[in-house]
């Protein structure tokens, strides 16, 4: 990466174990696409009234030549969110298949269909 990955925490402290472990997924990033120029990360836990556990909200944002892809993880649905780590997680793991869908397109390994040529009558 050519920028270090900028982690923001939004609605909630600073975790120090946390942004380790963002700082751990980002690394493993660039297995899917090498020529990542940035990562930016947020981290946000909505001030929802609830009567249950608050849900994390993770957003990761990455910068390729020509590109800039968005994995966001919204909470809504999932209760497993109300554990930050299973958040970062699934967050990661859609930018891990968006990374991967990017490389292939620039390798030009994209199945494309081909439309089945019709006979005059």
């Amino acid at each position: 990466m050519q920028i270090p990955v900028q982690i923001t925490f939004r609605d909630m402290e600073p975790s120090a174990a946390i942004e380790e472990r963002v700082r751990e997924r980002a690394a493993k990033l660039e297995r899917y696409f090498d020529r990542i120029t940035s990562c930016r990360v947020i981290v946000e836990e909505p001030h929802l009234r609830q009567h249950k556990g608050k849900l994390f909200h993770v957003r990761v944002d990455i910068t390729v030549p020509g590109n800039e892809l968005v994995a966001n993880r919204s909470s809504a649905d999932n209760h497993a969110h109300e554990d930050v780590y299973v958040a970062i997680r699934d967050a990661f793991k859609a930018a891990e298949r968006q990374l991967e869908e990017h490389a292939k397109k620039r390798q030009g390994r994209v199945k494309t269909h081909v439309r089945p040529e019709i006979e005059p009558l």
